[in-house]
């Protein structure tokens, strides 16, 4: 089989791991070397600054020992199998790179012979990639759950950023779907990871020419929809990485079914779109997982946002007065980010605000204005009840099912308000499952305090 065919079947096989991100690095090119880690991001992806970047993003094989049920490279699945070479790999990643095709390198794996043996051979390719082509871009890797620590070491003083995949939200669907892999053999390479990184941190500022263990942090992936677990046990665990082991991200992917003894329906895009929005509450605006689902519902409604949502549930917060709100209030309010939110604390010094200046300093009035006053006022006056705010909060509802953003506008006449009065496509939740990681070394995870409306 040739380079191209290789390729053709091994960046195939790639795509159904979505764990690779380049964000967190910023190191320029040096002297003697070719190549930068500049904040890039994933294949066809957009930084934080707007640039759209690419890696190459490639499985060293795709000729697995493990039979993980929900996986399109197991053992038993009747695919095409072959496997490049640690060499083949780096000369690969040049040529791509000096044909100005990438920024940096997305590597995994599926397990060959051992564990081990697939972390020897990844260590060889990074090896052959930084040492003898002097490549100083940005390369993300993806570690063998049980392989040894030492070789953990070792490649993660060859990458920028490591992945050690979860896949399944609790330990009773990895004992059912994949019993060839362990809960300990997945969760000890991360701490190991962790630990790793806090003592380089600390070696970088006591030597100057110290080496850096995976300075872009480590991520993990979960399977949305191959097994029964709610999104409340996913952002739960989710929340219990962040807290537990600094993961740097957790990313959601949803289940394209691949074996017949599992689901044949394709989780909705949209399900894994809404984990996403949860994830980034969570991360960046001081929500929690308790939080997010202290209704009594375990999945996260389709039709509206997780924010919109949080808000529909806790309208005694609201409406918040955007002339008195402190920051962590004007966050929780829909519509309102955290450039917006800092924009109004810093314009308000001057004068009091009106909803003309709020939809220049972009806030999304179209959700903004049902829970904010400027001034005392609203912007338009609407009975405060929950089903009348869902409603107009609801954008893609049309006809009792879920559809996909339109390219014409449906008059608001047209959708009946009790269409939206308690309906959600859900998947059942097993109610045997086991969570996969609780609490983290036997501690209760902290709540934020409520937060009172500064109005």
């Amino acid at each position: 089989m040739d380079i191209q065919e290789k390729l053709q079947l091994l960046t195939e096989a790639a795509k159904y791991d979505v764990a690779c991100t380049s964000s967190g690095v910023d190191r320029k090119g040096t002297r003697g070397t070719i190549g930068s880690a500049s904040a890039c991001g994933i294949c066809h992806s957009f930084t934080a600054d707007g640039r759209c970047v690419s890696l190459l993003k490639l499985l060293l094989t795709n000729a697995c020992i493990y039979d993980c049920q929900y996986c399109a490279n197991r053992r038993s699945n009747d695919v095409p199998r072959t496997a490049f070479t640690p060499r083949e790999v780096a000369e690969l990643t040049m040529q791509f790179y000096r044909r100005n095709y990438i920024e940096g390198l997305f590597l995994s794996s599926a397990v060959v012979k051992t564990p081990d043996y697939t972390m020897e051979l990844l260590i060889e390719a990074l090896r052959y990639i930084r040492e003898e082509y002097h490549f100083g871009g940005y390369i993300h890797v993806k570690a063998i759950p049980g392989a040894d620590p030492a070789l953990i070491w070792r490649l993660g003083h060859l990458a920028d950023r490591m992945s050690t995949n979860i896949e399944l939200p609790s330990e009773t669907s990895l004992l059912s779907l994949a019993p060839e892999k362990t809960k300990p053999a997945i969760l000890t390479p991360m701490r190991f990871v962790q630990k790793q990184m806090q003592q380089s941190k600390q070696e970088l500022i006591r030597y100057k020419n110290a080496t850096p263990f995976v300075p872009a942090g480590q991520s993990t992936q979960l399977i949305v929809g191959a097994t029964p677990e709610s999104d409340s046990q996913i952002v739960h665990l989710a929340q219990g990485l962040y807290k537990g082991y600094t993961m740097k991200r957790v990313f959601y992917s949803a289940y394209i079914p691949t074996n017949a003894k599992l689901p044949m329906v394709d989780t909705p895009l949209l399900r894994e779109h809404r984990l996403y929005q949860a994830d980034w509450l969570l991360r960046f605006y001081g929500f929690t997982a308790q939080e997010l689902f202290k209704s009594k519902d375990e999945n996260l409604t389709l039709h509206i946002d997780p924010k919109c949502h949080w808000a529909l549930n806790n309208l005694d917060h609201f409406p918040v007065e955007v002339n008195r709100a402190d920051y962590l209030m004007l966050l929780r309010v829909p519509g309102i980010g955290q450039k917006s939110a800092s924009r109004i604390i810093a314009a308000r010094r001057i004068g009091n605000l009106d909803f003309p200046q709020l939809k220049k300093m972009g806030v999304v009035l179209k959700r903004a204005k049902l829970f904010i006053t400027c001034n005392g006022k609203m912007m338009e006056k609407l009975p405060w009840d929950p089903s009348v705010l869902e409603m107009r909060l609801s954008e893609n509802y049309v006809g009792g099912a879920y559809t996909q953003p339109s390219l014409f506008d449906i008059a608001p006449a047209a959708i009946p308000m009790k269409q939206f009065a308690g309906k959600q496509l859900l998947l059942e939740a097993a109610s045997d499952t086991t969570p996969f990681l609780t609490n983290i070394d036997d501690s209760p995870l902290p709540v934020l305090p409520p937060i009172e409306d500064a109005s």
